[in-house]
């Protein structure tokens, strides 16, 4: 076995912090103070921002779903992505405990893990399917491919089978050691291999912003169809999931940083210091918070919601 697959050695800073110092004593308090703060801001704010906007588009898209008896393919994606985002926010209440962790067996930690991956690469996989459709619209399908794009509950039920597979390939990289063991247990657990971090950032990252920059580069370069709306038309019309490509990349880029840097402590064999936990706690806080802004932007600016 590699030596960077023997994670027993791992903790966090804040749980095994030695100090010499008041000045130490005084910085790791206030990064704990940090942490608290933002936990309570979110679970006040966001977290009912985001259920309620959560359930009231669900419940529109059920109405219009009984009304017609068919949802338009942009909704029906819309619809999975809320849910995706929705258990996501459920998932997020294990940051209550803060600045504290949450206690579990390694087990459960790594059975909270795979749906919270599952949900967080379902969202991502969702939206790019999203702009694919809103492609489609602007530029009619010629291909296979793009006519097969036009089955939502295909590319849905691909979307799922990939982001299973995702997952579970992330619950093997937690680790297979001392599942019986109490942990102190965060969502993206600290005693994941390395390999762990570098699959979530390639594979929910990486992949996803080449092919949102793909899309948006061929929207604004290709020349649209003479009846087609103009460009500006089309991003008001569906300004909604523009919003949110753009906040998923912005709080996505920040939390995959965070964890790419873990990565690096992770092969140095270091445990890092309490701000760079204070750091990767706000970055987890922030993934969150964006879970919750897109449900609110879906019920502000998506039309049939509006």
């Amino acid at each position: 076995r590699m030596a960077s697959h023997n994670m027993t050695w791992i903790s966090y800073p804040s749980k095994t912090l030695a100090f010499s110092s008041p000045e130490e004593i005084e910085a790791f308090i206030a990064s704990q103070n940090v942490i608290s703060r933002l936990m309570h801001c979110y679970i006040a704010f966001f977290v009912p921002a985001g259920l309620i906007a959560g359930v009231s588009t669900l419940v529109i898209f059920i109405k219009n779903y009984l009304r017609h008896k068919a949802l338009e393919n942009l909704d029906l994606l819309l619809l999975h992505f809320t849910i995706s985002n929705m258990i996501m926010i459920f998932l997020s209440f294990t940051v209550i405990t803060r600045p504290d962790y949450l206690k579990a067996t390694r087990l459960a930690c790594n059975v909270l893990s795979f749906f919270f991956n599952f949900s967080y690469f379902s969202s991502q996989y969702a939206l790019i399917l999203t702009l694919l459709i809103l492609l489609l619209k602007r530029f009619p399908p010629r291909t296979a491919l793009s006519k097969a794009a036009q089955r939502p509950l295909l590319c849905i039920g691909f979307v799922l089978l990939y982001t299973f597979c995702l997952s579970l390939t992330e619950a093997v990289l937690v680790g297979t050691d001392n599942y019986h063991l109490e942990t102190d247990c965060q969502l993206d657990p600290i005693f994941a291999w390395p390999e762990y971090e570098i699959v979530k950032f390639t594979f929910g990252f990486g992949i996803p912003l080449l092919l949102q920059i793909l899309c948006v580069t061929v929207l604004c370069a290709k020349e649209a169809p003479a009846e087609a709306p103009a460009l500006h038309q089309h991003i008001r019309s569906y300004s909604a999931v523009y919003i949110i490509s753009i906040t998923i990349f912005i709080c996505h880029l920040f939390y995959n940083v965070m964890i790419l840097f873990r990565t690096t402590l992770k092969l140095e064999k270091s445990i890092g210091t309490p701000k760079n936990e204070l750091v990767m706690n706000i970055a987890e806080i922030v993934l969150f918070c964006e879970s919750c802004a897109s449900l609110v932007f879906i019920l502000c600016f998506h039309k049939p919601c509006k």
